[in-house]
C-alpha cells in the first residue's frame, strides 16, 4: 500500500505539473503576496480589487486570441496598431462623417477582420514566418492611421464622440459598471469572463480545439490527418483583429475619443501575458485559463507598482524578467513533466 500511494503521488503530481497553469497559478499566488505586503493599503481595497481587475480584463480579452493563435504555432504583432486603428476609424466615422457610433463600430470591425484575414492569408501563401508578416502590419497599419488622422484633422487625437448618435447605447454595452453588492465593476470584466469561457469551450471541448494544438504541435503530422490548418491559422488571425478591434470599443468609449498610438505595446503585452500562462512560443501547448491568470498577473504588477508608490518604469523591467522567466520555466516543465509521462 506504502509503493502505491508513494506511486499516485509522483503521477498526481506531473499530472499537476504538466499542466500549463501550474507556473502562472505559483506566480499570482507570489505576486498578490508581495503587494499585499508591501504595497499601501489601497491594494487590499475594493477600488484596488477593481482597478487591477479592469486593467487585466483588456490584457485578458486581447491574450485570448493571441494565445489561441500562438498554440496553432503562429504570432500576431499588429494588434496593437490594430487598436490605434480601430479605435480612431470609429472615431473620424463617428464625428468627421457623422454616422451613427453603432454602425461606425460595425463599419470598422469589417475592415479589422480584413486586415486580419489578410494577415492570415498572407502568412499561410508565402510560408513566411508569421513574426515577420505582422511586424510590417504593425508599422504598415500605424503608419497610415497616423497619416490618414493628420490629413483629415490635423491632430493625432480626436475626442468628443460621447456627443454623438448612438455613444450611449454603446458605452451601456462596452463601459458601463455592474452592481454586485453595492461595488460598481466595470462590464469589461465580464466582458473578460466570457471570452475566456469561451476561449476555454473551443479549445476544451470541440474538435476545433483539438485541430488547434495539433496545426501547433506538428504542421505535417495535422496535413496527414486531414486538418484544414490553413482556414485554422486564417480564421485565429481573424479572430486577433476581432479582439483587437473590442478593446478599441471599450476605450473609445471610455475615454471618450481615440489616439492613434493607443494600443501601443499591447502586442508584447498580450504575448507575454500568453506566456506567463504556460502558453509554448513554439506551438502546440497551452491553457485559456493560464491566459487569464497571466493576465492577471499583469494587472495586479501594473496596480500594485501605484500603490506601492514606486516608479512606473519598473514595470517594463517586470515585463522583461518575466517573460524570460516564463519561457525558462515553460521549457523546463515541458522536458520533465510532458514528455516523461
Amino acid at each position: 500500500m506504502g509503493f502505491e500511494q508513494k506511486r499516485n503521488k509522483i503521477i498526481l503530481s506531473k499530472r499537476l505539473f504538466s499542466r500549463p497553469e501550474t507556473g502562472a497559478l505559483l506566480g499570482l499566488i507570489f505576486v498578490w503576496l508581495f503587494f499585499a505586503i508591501f504595497a499601501h493599503n489601497g491594494f487590499l481595497s475594493v477600488y484596488g480589487v477593481k482597478s487591477y481587475l479592469q486593467v487585466s480584463s483588456e490584457i485578458g480579452i486581447l491574450a485570448v486570441g493571441v494565445a489561441l493563435l500562438m498554440i496553432a504555432g503562429e504570432f500576431d504583432l499588429s494588434i496593437g496598431s490594430l487598436i490605434g486603428f480601430s479605435s480612431m476609424s470609429i472615431t473620424l466615422l463617428t464625428i468627421e462623417a457623422n454616422m451613427p457610433m453603432p454602425l461606425a463600430s460595425i463599419l470598422t470591425l469589417i475592415m479589422t477582420i480584413f486586415i486580419g484575414y489578410c494577415n492570415g492569408l498572407t502568412v499561410v501563401k508565402s510560408g513566411l514566418p508569421s513574426f515577420i508578416i505582422t511586424l510590417g502590419s504593425l508599422f504598415i497599419i500605424r503608419g497610415l492611421t497616423i497619416a490618414i488622422t493628420k490629413l483629415i484633422t490635423g491632430r493625432t487625437q480626436i475626442s468628443g464622440i460621447d456627443e454623438s448618435s448612438g455613444y450611449d447605447f454603446m458605452h451601456s454595452i462596452f463601459s458601463s459598471n455592474i452592481k454586485i453588492a453595492e461595488v460598481d465593476f466595470p462590464i469589461s470584466i465580464f466582458w473578460w469572463l466570457l471570452f475566456v469561457f469561451l476561449g476555454y469551450f473551443v479549445l476544451n471541448q470541440t474538435q476545433i480545439g483539438n485541430w488547434v494544438f495539433a496545426t501547433g504541435a506538428s504542421k505535417e503530422s495535422s496535413k496527414l490527418m486531414g486538418i484544414p490548418i490553413r482556414k485554422i491559422k486564417v480564421s485565429l488571425f481573424m479572430l486577433t483583429a476581432f479582439c483587437a478591434w473590442f478593446i478599441a470599443v471599450i476605450q473609445v468609449t471610455t475615454f471618450n475619443g481615440a489616439d492613434v498610438l493607443r494600443g501601443e505595446q499591447k502586442e508584447f503585452i498580450s504575448i507575454i501575458a500568453a506566456v506567463i500562462g504556460g502558453t509554448l512560443l513554439t506551438g502546440g501547448y497551452g491553457s485559456i485559463i493560464g491566459v487569464m491568470i497571466g493576465a492577471l498577473i499583469f494587472g495586479i504588477v501594473k496596480q500594485g507598482i501605484i500603490f506601492a508608490g514606486v516608479d512606473a518604469d519598473w514595470f517594463q523591467v517586470f515585463m522583461g524578467v518575466m517573460l524570460v522567466s516564463a519561457v525558462l520555466v515553460n521549457g523546463r516543465f515541458k522536458k520533465k513533466y510532458i514528455h516523461e509521462f
